[in-house]
Parts: C-alpha cells; sequence; structure tokens
C-alpha cells in the first residue's frame, strides 16, 4: 500500500442525485464514505439543460431519501430553475462528505482487496466503490459533421440555451427524442424555422382520460417493473425515452401538428455531404409507429379502467392531423436557409477509467440491481438499472436504499 493512500470503506464516484441518495443513506447508518464529484454537486441540471428545460415527469414523483417534493403544484411541472432549488434543496439537507472539483481519472483493483481510486493527487483504498457518474458522457456527434461547412454553426443538445445563441435563419434538429422534440417546440415557439429529422422515438400523451398518463401508469404499477420482467429484459435499456413535455403546465407533442404549423419533417438522417442532407424513407414508418406506442399506452389504460370499474370520461381515438408527402427527398441546407445543426441524437458512456472487469463485450456494465459479480463494486443512477423508475427522481431512492443495504449488510428501509 502506498504511503499516501487513504483507506475507506466507501467510495461514491459522482456527486449527482444518485451519488448523493446513497450518501444520504449511508450518512444515516453512520457508514464511513466520501463521495467525488468532478464539477459541483447535480451540476448537469445547470450546465446541460436550455433555459426554458422542465420536467415532463409531474412533481409528485420527486422523491429524493428525506426531501419529498413539498411545494403546492404536485401534479405541475417544475421548471429548470426550480428543479435547480429542489436539488439544491436536497444536498444542503444533510452533510455528505462531498469533495467538489474531484475526477475521478482510474479505478483498479487493489492488491490487498477492494479498490484503489485515484481523484487528482489523492488515492483511496475503498471495499466498495459505487459508479453513481451517470452514462450520459460524451456527446455524440457523427464523424462526418467535421467536412460540414463551419459556416453553418454545429451544437450538440447538452450545450443549447435557447434560440438566440444561434445565428438568424433556419435550423436543422437532428434526432426526435425528448431533447430534440422539446427544442423543436422551444425554436418554433420562438418563430424560427425549424427542420427536424424523426428518428424511432416513441411518443406518449400527456393526459388521458382525466389524468395525466403518469398518473394512471403509477396506479398501474408500472414504475415498479423491473427489467427481468419487461418483455425486452435488458434490452429495455436501449429504448429510447417517450416523447412529451410539461411546459406550459403539460401537453402533447405531436410532430404532425408542427408540420401543420410549419415544422418541415424529414425520415432518419443518413448523411450530410456538400451541405445536403440525405434521408432514410422511414418518416411515415416513425410516425406511425410513435402513435401506435401511444395508442398502446392507451389501451393498457383503458384496460385497467375497466377492470377497477374506475369511472373515467371516455377520449374519441386520436386521428393524424397531418400525413408526410415527399419530405424524404434530400435537401439543401444552404437553399433552405439552414444556418445551425443541433444534434440531438444522445450520449456514449465513458467507463475507460474503469479498470476492473465488470463490462461485457460491448464494453457495457453488467449488474443485477446494481450489484456487479466483482464483489463490493456497484453501479447507481442508470436508466433501468432495476426498474424504469431508476434514474429518475421516483425511484434513485429505492435503488439507493437497496445498495446501502448490500454495502452494511442489512435490509435498509426506502426513506
Amino acid at each position: 500500500m502506498s504511503q499516501n493512500e487513504k483507506t475507506i470503506p466507501v467510495v461514491i464516484v459522482g456527486g449527482g442525485q444518485a451519488g448523493l441518495s446513497l450518501s444520504w443513506y449511508l450518512c444515516r447508518e453512520a457508514v464511513a464514505h466520501v463521495v467525488l464529484e468532478a464539477g459541483t454537486a447535480c451540476h448537469s441540471w445547470d450546465d446541460e439543460r436550455w433555459d426554458n428545460f422542465c420536467l415532463v415527469t409531474p412533481n409528485w414523483q420527486c422523491r429524493l431519501p428525506g426531501h419529498p417534493y413539498a411545494g403546492d403544484d404536485p401534479h405541475g411541472f417544475m421548471v429548470k430553475s426550480e428543479i435547480i432549488d429542489y436539488v439544491k434543496a436536497f444536498r444542503e439537507s444533510f452533510a455528505p462528505p462531498l469533495r467538489e472539483w474531484t475526477r475521478v481519472t482510474s479505478v483498479t483493483r487493489h492488491e490487498e482487496g477492494g479498490y484503489r481510486v485515484v481523484a487528482h493527487d489523492e488515492i483511496w483504498h475503498a471495499q466498495h466503490v459505487v459508479i453513481a457518474s451517470g452514462a450520459y458522457h460524451d456527446a455524440v456527434i457523427p464523424g462526418y459533421a467535421g467536412a460540414i461547412d463551419p459556416a453553418i454553426v454545429q451544437i450538440h443538445s447538452q450545450d443549447y440555451r435557447n434560440a438566440t445563441q444561434l445565428p438568424d435563419g433556419a435550423v436543422l434538429v437532428v434526432g426526435s427524442g425528448q431533447s430534440g422534440a422539446q427544442i423543436v417546440e422551444d425554436l418554433h415557439l420562438d418563430g424560427r424555422k425549424v427542420h427536424l429529422c424523426v428518428g424511432s422515438a416513441p411518443r406518449v400523451s400527456r393526459f388521458y382520460r382525466g389524468r395525466d398518463i403518469v398518473d394512471w401508469l403509477a396506479d398501474m404499477k408500472f414504475y415498479d417493473l423491473t427489467v427481468d420482467r419487461h418483455p425486452l429484459r435488458d434490452g429495455a435499456r436501449d429504448k429510447t425515452n417517450h416523447y412529451v413535455t410539461g411546459r406550459d403546465g403539460g401537453h402533447d407533442l405531436d410532430l404532425r401538428q408542427f408540420a401543420r404549423e410549419g415544422v418541415g419533417l424529414h425520415g432518419t438522417l443518413e448523411t450530410i455531404r456538400d451541405e445536403v442532407a440525405v434521408f432514410r424513407p422511414d418518416l411515415a414508418e416513425n410516425l406511425d409507429d410513435a402513435d401506435r406506442t401511444n395508442a398502446d399506452i392507451k389501451a393498457s389504460i383503458d384496460a385497467h379502467i375497466a377492470r377497477a370499474g374506475i369511472q373515467a370520461p371516455v377520449e374519441a381515438a386520436y386521428v393524424p392531423v397531418w400525413e408526410p408527402g415527399r419530405e424524404n427527398a434530400p435537401l439543401d441546407l444552404k437553399a433552405a436557409g439552414i444556418t445551425a445543426i443541433l444534434w440531438c441524437i444522445g450520449f456514449r458512456p465513458d467507463y475507460r477509467w474503469i479498470d476492473v472487469p465488470v463490462f461485457n463485450g460491448a464494453n457495457r456494465p453488467v449488474w443485477d440491481r446494481g450489484v456487479t459479480d466483482m464483489p463490493g463494486f456497484y453501479f447507481l443512477g442508470l436508466p433501468w438499472l432495476h426498474t424504469w423508475g431508476s434514474g429518475r427522481f421516483s425511484g434513485i431512492s429505492r435503488d439507493a436504499a437497496w445498495l446501502a443495504g448490500r454495502i452494511t449488510g442489512k435490509e435498509i428501509p426506502i426513506a
């Protein structure tokens, strides 16, 4: 053992809501630990969200340990400033042993058992290491983006704040997941001409039969569905989240309605060559699939209402308000007046700093409810870690309590 090594039972890598949730439980159980955060606690809510960002799940689902939502609008949707206030208040509700601006650069097995964690000029020897740094590390931008005329501004969704940071002109948004669909609305409401490359992301209605759909799904225990019981099993982790918004009280994001209002819709982007965008001929299919997913969710709610004998208003089936024509034709960006491209196609995890055999052949971590095959090595805060609620405010506390129980060797009640 190196003379400058510090020994501690638990090291948590990542000071976001996941890492701090586990710290909350360990503090309650008087377990010595340290939380190492590369930036500031929960910084991504402030640093990586656009100005008009808001939650897509209702406020009542905000259930960090010992810190449930206590406002007067449980069925509303916190805007960015309110989210920041909420997580900061959680951080201040206890005294986590948090070290900010302390980036972990290496995690390896220790020759005396446990793990060696290197962070700047500090070395820690811990029997338990929890990786709570998330999965959204490297922004995905395709290789051909480097060949696009630099006169066209390119930014990733994590760097978008508002329409004023973009040059005058039309905007091409690539990707129709939650971020892409919401940013399209943000730009559209600002009066910008927008083109959207529509991918395979599903959609869901905000409200149905008199209630927020999240309320129905919660009653149906959908957020308690474990990944091993999901029809796709581990494949559920690869599914894109449904696009919807909580903006202005919450409403549907219907890409067909956007098209009626002047947004240009196109199929999945294949490439951009000589400032000409080429699309797959899948726009109609992608729109239909998104609507079909929404209809399936509504059908499951209908069945629940019928089984339980609930009195609820009846809604007519959705009728598409727009159908595509020749939108899959190549698009000359300069002729269309496009001066900016927004890449909303996600992130890749970066675990190159972890030299512990917990990854599969695709370099993805393998776990069961966050517990890997390596004793004392865990993951926390990832989508579908255990349930659909994992990685969200609604499910982090349950996952953190479970791992705290594994670390302490006793059952930890959920706060």
